[in-house]
């Protein structure tokens, strides 16, 4: 029991996919300028990887060893293509913004990475719970960037105005406050996954790597 909620908690914290491992960084930059995305971003990833590794270690043993890759690649696709039929069906102008992006699911490395890792090698239940875990560890990251980038970039979170009306000078402009545009921008999101990279090596210094 402890083992497995391991599979869970780790990927939350120090074997976090993207700021440990360093992986599915170009969604980060991609996706995260508003909340909204980065939510419906984790939830895409949490399906395709949760059922994901579920199909694939259900199937582990009649899968060749010289088309795994091809057959790892055509799970992940018949799964993104339910989550981009749902969110057409759902929210489509939230899908033709993250259109592009949904389709590159197939191609995330984190994805795949669990595959050959954890799915190949373990049954269903726990193989169920890895894919969880990291996608939740995943997600929590783009979810705080999303969160300070339209925060800070729009004065906005979901959408809502949070800081107060730019034009009526109500709340934080009433004292001069700007939103910072270049939260908006691609580089800006490196920079705060970069910061919360700081933050997680300066709360634990094992995690320092040796130069």
């Amino acid at each position: 029991m402890a083992k497995d909620s391991r599979l869970i908690l780790d990927p939350l914290g120090d074997d976090n996919p993207i700021t440990i491992q360093v992986l599915g960084i170009c969604s980060a930059l991609a996706i995260t300028a508003e909340l909204k995305a980065s939510i419906v971003m984790t939830i895409s990833v949490l399906f395709v990887m949760g059922a994901g590794n579920v199909v694939i270690s259900l199937i582990r043993n009649i899968i060749p060893s010289k088309i795994r890759i091809i057959v790892q690649l055509t799970v992940v696709a018949a799964l993104v293509i339910i989550v981009d039929q749902v969110l057409k069906a759902y929210s489509y102008q939230l899908s033709k913004e993250l259109g592009a992006f949904i389709g590159l699911i197939i191609t995330n490395c984190i994805i795949m990475g669990r595959f050959e890792a954890f799915a190949l090698a373990n049954g269903p239940w726990r193989s169920f719970l890895d894919g969880i875990g990291n996608a939740l560890g995943y997600g929590l990251i783009l979810i705080i960037v999303g969160f300070f980038r339209e925060l800070l970039g729009s004065g906005t979170l979901l959408g809502f105005p949070v800081l107060g009306d730019p034009i009526a000078k109500t709340g934080l402009y009433s004292i001069g406050y700007e939103n910072n545009g270049f939260m908006l921008l691609a580089p800006m999101a490196l920079i705060v996954v970069g910061i919360i990279i700081w933050v997680q090596r300066s709360r634990n210094p094992a995690l320092i790597e040796d130069n």
